[in-house]
């Protein structure tokens, strides 16, 4: 029987930081110690803190079909080495999109053999799919996901209310979330014309098209009942929304991406497309917002909603915030990124495993097995220094193509070592095994 321990005087343990020796056997955690029993076989640690490995619920990973914008390798190569043992693919921008069983059938084919981390899947609500969903819930995916906005690809049309609501009892009645992107285009008031300024493209995606959105959506969810998941929510003006909603009892989660927590609109320069997502980063008064919705709760996760293009596509050079694709590249960075801002704010290594860990993990329906450190569940494990610095450069980054705002950036937290199952999937410079993650069918199967 294979076994061993790992050791540090800082684990993150569900009830908090503490020294702690944890054994590892067949792929999981054992048992949980103050220390490693005398004569044990142990990697001793020091100070380096061992913390669950994330679960990134929310990432495009594009394949097949735009596999040049990214795929399975290169995805969960980056989420291995940003301390990352489980994510969730998004059902667009792939071709086909996760709209039906045979287009989840597809996924499932195209990442045997690539993925270095555990992999699940979102199906899609789209207008005309409503036959499918029972179908998809059937075959394994872990929710669906709606656009309530142009998606920005003609395959995955946007869904009206109408849609929803029919939509919604049906994934109630499976068990399953409805995520949905929570924009409605109500017109916008554009008075900076120039398509290369950043405050052009704010003013075209205001807070109100968020904040009627979210309306309809806790409407719907009081109606329905089915569990609706607000993802990557932008703006702070509907968290009084989101708030009351959660305090009436609504089956209401939110998500909040660290490009909403770290960047801000005034540091944006113009023709930056790098910075361009939807909804757009806004302001500074806004990220402190986040951040205080985040530390209450209303705000349950962080995800990084990685979402890459190829640098054409990016308008690369030429700088048009119009004509741009908008998308964040952030898989490989959301643990640093995110703690390099929450250490300045008093945060503690146990809020950011829940915020990064623990939460998705439930949310996507897998904290049976993942998402902390406890006896039982799966030795998916990150060990990092969150004392010690490092600039972003390219050339460590393992995403397709090298984009993304956070380049030459100094942030904390440098990982050492990913591992999943027990084994390591990340060495600090590589992956010095072949890719041995698991496709992740079915909220709550065996893991």
């Amino acid at each position: 029987m294979s076994e061993h321990w790992l050791e540090s005087s800082r684990v993150v343990l569900p009830g908090g930081e503490a020294p702690a020796a944890l054994l590892i056997r067949e792929g999981r955690i054992a048992e949980v110690l103050p220390r490693a029993p005398e004569g044990s076989s142990v990697t001793r640690w020091g100070h380096r803190v061992i913390s669950p490995g994330l679960v990134d619920c929310h990432v495009h990973i594009n394949e097949p079909g735009r596999t040049e914008w990214e795929g399975f390798e290169t995805a969960t190569r980056a989420a291995a080495a940003g301390g990352v043992t489980t994510l969730v693919d998004m059902p667009l921008n792939s071709i086909p999109v996760t709209t039906t069983r045979a287009a989840l059938a597809h996924k499932v084919s195209a990442c045997q053999g690539q993925c270095f981390v555990d992999v699940g899947f979102w199906g899609g609500v789209v207008p005309g799919n409503i036959g499918d969903l029972a179908a998809l819930a059937e075959a394994g995916v872990l929710g669906c996901k709606a656009f309530m906005i142009d998606s920005g690809i003609a395959e995955f049309q946007h869904s009206a209310e109408g849609d929803l609501s029919r939509a919604m009892p049906i994934l109630r009645d499976h068990g399953l979330p409805l995520l949905a992107h929570a924009e409605l285009d109500l017109g916008a008031h554009v008075t900076e014309t120039d398509p290369h300024a950043y405050q052009s493209f704010l003013q075209s995606r205001p807070a109100a098209w968020e904040e009627a959105a979210i309306a309809l959506l806790v409407k719907l969810c009081r109606q329905t009942r089915c569990h609706v998941h607000i993802v990557h929510l932008s703006s702070a003006t509907s968290l009084g929304t989101l708030r009351a909603a959660k305090q009436e009892g609504l089956p209401i989660s939110v998500e909040t991406c660290p490009h909403y927590l770290c960047l801000e609109a005034e540091a944006i320069p113009d023709g930056a497309t790098e910075y361009k997502c939807a909804p757009p980063i806004r302001d500074h008064q806004n990220r402190e917002a986040l951040w205080q919705g985040l530390f209450e709760g209303v705000i349950d996760f962080v995800i990084t909603d990685h979402s890459p293009c190829t640098p054409g596509l990016k308008q690369r050079g030429q700088g048009s915030f119009e004509q741009a694709w908008g998308g964040i590249a952030s898989l490989q960075l959301g643990l640093p990124a995110l703690w390099t801002e929450a250490r300045q704010r008093g945060a503690s290594l146990e809020m950011l495993a829940q915020w990064l860990s623990l939460a998705p993990a439930r949310f996507a329906g897998l904290s049976h097995a993942k998402g902390k450190i406890q006896a039982g569940l799966a030795a998916d494990l990150v060990i990092w220094d969150p004392e010690e610095s490092f600039q972003v450069e390219a050339e460590r980054l393992f995403i397709r193509h090298k984009i993304s705002p956070y380049l030459d950036r100094r942030m904390y937290g440098r990982v050492y070592q990913t591992l999943l199952a027990g084994q390591v999937i990340y060495d600090g410079t590589g992956h010095p095994r072949a890719p041995a993650g698991k496709v992740l069918l079915h909220r709550g199967s065996a893991v």
